[in-house]
């Protein structure tokens, strides 16, 4: 007896089974290609995009949680802004001349309550549960007493990197340094008037008329003193440095009374009448924290004196003080407006994720992914052809040589 049929009818439906197997699998995974040896080119393809959208994922995952870092810096950023715009108004209101001295007390409680709730905003806590603004010890509030009882800074400037894109990073850390390294008075120079002065001249920045000089001055340590001496309706000065005369003149009375001089690059107008030997002291502009500034504006609005001369020194120092405040909002405004455009490179850099990633999925999927319609196709024919060919094989089975006897 001829086996050879049996044989045949096995080994087909053997392939037409392993078939179907395979079909279903690739219905029920999506893939047509799931070891090396079903296509080496394309599971080479497969296995390299998604290790690079497994990349990708990771720094999607790092710009994340650096944009959640800066937002917050944002956010103490403005409320910084928002406190010293207030104590701006603060010290304009002292300086307009309508305030008693007990008015001027309730401003200072208001600068010190300022002076809290900016300490606050520097201790801000971020949501990774490290402080903000304290660089690579963030573990450590930056914003403390020091053994005098002024606010000092513990943090440091130190910065992280992480990878957001291809060949792109960005700073993962915030400083303190928006709060404490702008310079006093103009940034040039600070004027101190003598505590034993008499007259109720004042004298305050104006400008620069030479930027190259001012600039010297300002990284110099020698200060300017500048002298006054009245006889009858004239007043001279006599400036010195070192020890040195640089400059004397009699003052030229320009509109509102006003008069002015130029020293050191810079522009000076007196206000109100020095009387005779009045000085003052022009010293080149240093670092102030932001939390010295408001300290420094707070004792001048509580210890402020009723006389003229009094509210002179009050006002000087005012003066100086609404500078300095001029120097932190600028400095917070550019530490904001740079932190503004991290946040715009990380949103840039996860657009251009996710549009690499969509590409890459797109060449994985060509390579790898089966094609449904034509796999659920093959699949029903492949099942139609294996019962037909289940029922000819027992019709097949059926006959017998005793029919045809």
């Amino acid at each position: 007896m001829d086996l050879s049929f049996y044989s045949n009818f096995n080994n087909s439906l053997t392939a037409q089974e392993a078939q179907i197997n395979v079909l279903q699998q690739q219905i029920s995974t999506g893939l047509k290609v799931q070891t090396p040896d079903q296509n080496p080119a394309a599971y080479q393809t497969a296995a390299l995009g998604n290790d690079q959208i497994s990349q990708l994922n990771n720094d999607n995952t790092t710009q994340a949680a650096i944009q959640t870092q800066l937002g917050a810096a944002n956010n103490a950023y403005g409320s910084a802004t928002s406190l010293l715009d207030n104590v701006q108004s603060i010290v304009l209101q002292a300086l307009s001349g309508t305030t008693n001295s007990q008015n001027l007390n309730a401003l200072s409680l208001q600068v010190q309550s300022a002076s809290k709730q900016l300490l606050s905003i520097g201790n801000t806590v971020a949501p990774n549960g490290s402080y903000l603004f304290g660089g690579s010890r963030g573990s450590l509030a930056p914003f403390q007493p020091d053994t005098s009882g002024n606010i000092a800074y513990f943090g440091d400037s130190g910065q992280g990197q992480a990878t957001i894109g291809q060949g792109e990073t960005a700073n993962t850390l915030v400083n303190g340094e928006a709060f404490t390294a702008a310079l006093a008075g103009d940034g040039t120079s600070v004027v101190t008037a003598n505590s034993a002065n008499g007259g109720t001249g004042q004298m305050l920045q104006q400008g620069l008329v030479n930027a190259a000089t001012a600039n010297a001055f300002q990284q110099g340590s020698a200060p300017v003193t500048v002298a006054f001496a009245v006889a009858g309706n004239t007043t001279t000065y006599t400036a010195t440095q070192g020890g040195t005369t640089i400059s004397t003149g009699t003052l030229n009375s320009g509109s509102g009374g006003q008069t002015s001089l130029q020293l050191a690059g810079v522009n000076y107008e007196i206000t109100g009448a020095p009387a005779n030997g009045d000085s003052f002291t022009i010293a080149p502009a240093r670092p102030q924290s932001a939390f010295t500034l408001l300290q420094q504006i707070s004792t001048a609005l509580s210890s402020a004196q009723a006389t003229p001369a009094q509210v002179a020194q009050t006002n000087q120092v005012l003066n100086q003080s609404l500078a300095g405040l001029a120097q932190y909002q600028q400095a917070i405004t550019t530490a904001q407006a740079q932190n503004g455009v991290t946040l715009q490179a990380l949103t840039t850099a996860a657009t251009g994720n996710t549009a690499q990633q969509t590409a890459v999925q797109t060449t994985v999927d060509n390579a790898t992914a089966v094609n449904m319609p034509a796999a659920i196709t093959a699949l029903d024919q492949t099942m139609t052809a294996l019962q037909a060919a289940m029922k000819t094989f027992g019709s097949a089975q059926s006959l017998s040589l005793f029919k045809y006897l």
